[in-house]
Parts: structure tokens; C-alpha cells; sequence
């Protein structure tokens, strides 16, 4: 192995100490331009409010149910259920065998109105003859087949049957999910 002249280490040795004085300005450097956490605020808890929603489970038990009664009618039916979230979020659905292509979307928009107004959809078909520009909401559709999920009288999401022959049937089995809820 060849030694370095006197001159060659300290120049070498001057090499190493600036990469090592590079390298611990630069962490420095980055450090101190890291913005500090922002500061958490508490809020008073009069200015919140806290919202009760339907699990997963309880969800598929009232599509399931409303299912299995259209099925003891021999109906091929969609079910939804929607939450009263942002625009009525979709928790489950179910197409039944045979069910037709247009049920799945009616299915949602029924469950969707139900929820957004607290009734069944037979009621509110009812009320476009008072005011026919309801209609013109998005994403609803004011056919029977549509009940609300209620908790203390406060509407948490809706249940939406579309593809029986009718839509006093269809609002039947929705009703037969909400029940079974109940249980």
C-alpha cells in the first residue's frame, strides 16, 4: 500500500471534513424548512353534532329480508340501501335472479327519496300533485317502493325495492326490510 505525502492527507482529510460539514448543513438546512405542526384547535362540543348510521351488517340483513319476501311472492327484484350521507350513499344492493336491468338504478333513487324526505315514496308520489317540480330533483324517483330507516323519528337511511309488478308490492318488501330491523 503506497503512503500520501503529508500534503495529500491533509488535503485529503480537509475533503472529508467539508462533505461532512455539507452533509450536516444541508439535514440542518431541510430541518429548519420543515413547517412546524400545525396547532390542534378544540372546539366546543355545543358546535358539533354527531350522526348515527346503519352498519354494513344491519344493512344487507334489510336488503336480504326484503329480498327473501319478494322471492315468497315470486318477484324478481332490486333492493338498496342508501345513507342520508352527501348524496345518499349506497351501503348494499342486491339483485335478485331475473331481476330487470332497470331495477338496480330504481332501487337507489327510491331508497335515496325515502330517506331525503323521511317517508315512504307512496306518500311522496302523493305530494307531486301539489308540487309537480319535485321531480325535477336529482337521483329521486317518486314511486312507491321506497321506506325510510328511522332512529328517534330521524331518517339514517332508506330501502328501495324496484321490479315488482307494481309499486305498492315493491314498497311491501321494502317495508319487510325495515321490520326486520326490528328484530
Amino acid at each position: 500500500m503506497k503512503k500520501l505525502s503529508r500534503g495529500a492527507r491533509a488535503l485529503t482529510g480537509t475533503a472529508v471534513a467539508a462533505t461532512l460539514a455539507a452533509g450536516t448543513f444541508g439535514a440542518l438546512s431541510a430541518n429548519a424548512a420543515t413547517p412546524e405542526a400545525a396547532p390542534v384547535a378544540t372546539v366546543a362540543s355545543a358546535h358539533t353534532t354527531q350522526s348515527t348510521h346503519l352498519s354494513v351488517e344491519a344493512a344487507t340483513k334489510a336488503a336480504k329480508a326484503a329480498l327473501d319476501e319478494a322471492r315468497k311472492h315470486n318477484e324478481r327484484v332490486s333492493v338498496a340501501v342508501v345513507d342520508r350521507d352527501g348524496d345518499g350513499n349506497t351501503v348494499v344492493t342486491l339483485r335478485g335472479d331475473g331481476a330487470g336491468p332497470q331495477s338496480y338504478e330504481s332501487a337507489v333513487r327510491k331508497a335515496y327519496t325515502s330517506v331525503s324526505w323521511n317517508a315512504p315514496t307512496s306518500e311522496l308520489a302523493d305530494r307531486l300533485k301539489k308540487a309537480p317540480n319535485l321531480k325535477d330533483i336529482p337521483n329521486t324517483l317518486f314511486l312507491a317502493g321506497g321506506a325510510p330507516i328511522a332512529v328517534k323519528g330521524a331518517p339514517i337511511a332508506g330501502i328501495g325495492v324496484a321490479g315488482a309488478p307494481s309499486g305498492e308490492l315493491d314498497e311491501r318488501f321494502a317495508r319487510a326490510g325495515v321490520a326486520a330491523l326490528g328484530r
